[in-house]
């Protein structure tokens, strides 16, 4: 892989897929999603963060061993979970297959980006694994499979991993400047960023007209 040439730019190409296969040789939760008291209070920032309290059908790309994917479960109808590595789905499917609302594939995007629509799609810890131009290209097809009124949500963490191609503020500024999303929400620590944004139904509409006391006619 070849290396960045600054610290929020692409690398010449994304995150090689032999990448994740290594992680998981290593061992079954390379990240420690189960365990890390980080992960759990991210995990629980992420679910407040959302704007509706149940969504009809969410998709959850890059689910890995389907922690997350677990506590979405519970403000969804329907969840696609999916990841490209068979031994992370394994766990998931262990983890999730009590839930008959929920589905686990395997998919490896941009290129395997399911034909239906959702009112929530999740990007967590996805993005800075891929170029500027595949970013560009998961982003429309997420804004092209959200339904009018639906919810886009981004997470990544902030800190320099020599494994991925970009930072996560690159990544975030690619989706804020996507002409048919309206940000509404948005998290900053040290550790990590978190934005929320709305496709609106009428488009243009100010972001003040989509917060959660505006749907809930408090404004």
């Amino acid at each position: 892989m070849s290396t960045c040439r600054d610290g929020a730019a692409d690398r010449e190409a994304g995150t090689p897929g032999e990448y994740f296969t290594r992680m998981y040789a290593a061992a079954d939760d390379p990240w420690r999603l189960e365990e890390r008291w980080y992960e759990r209070r991210k995990y629980a920032l992420t679910l407040a963060a959302l704007p509706k309290p149940v969504y009809r059908s969410a998709f959850e790309p890059g689910c890995s061993v389907g922690v997350l994917s677990s506590l979405l479960a519970g403000r969804c109808g329907a969840l696609l979970s999916c990841d490209r590595e068979e031994r992370a789905l394994g766990r998931a499917r262990g983890r999730l297959g009590h839930l008959p609302h929920v589905r686990v594939e395997r998919r490896v995007l941009p290129d395997d980006w399911p034909r239906e629509t959702f009112d929530l799609v999740v990007l967590s810890e996805l993005l800075y694994y891929f170029t500027a131009v595949d970013t560009a290209d998961i982003l429309e097809r997420a804004v092209r499979s959200l339904e009018p009124g639906g919810t886009l949500e981004l997470v990544h963490w902030r800190h320099p991993v020599a494994d991925h191609a970009r930072r996560a503020g690159a990544v975030h500024e690619q989706a804020r400047s996507h002409p048919a999303l309206v940000r509404i929400a948005a998290h900053t620590e040290p550790d990590f960023l978190l934005d929320v944004f709305t496709r609106p139904e009428q488009p243009g509409t100010a972001a003040e007209r989509l917060s959660v006391a505006a749907l809930e006619g408090l404004t």
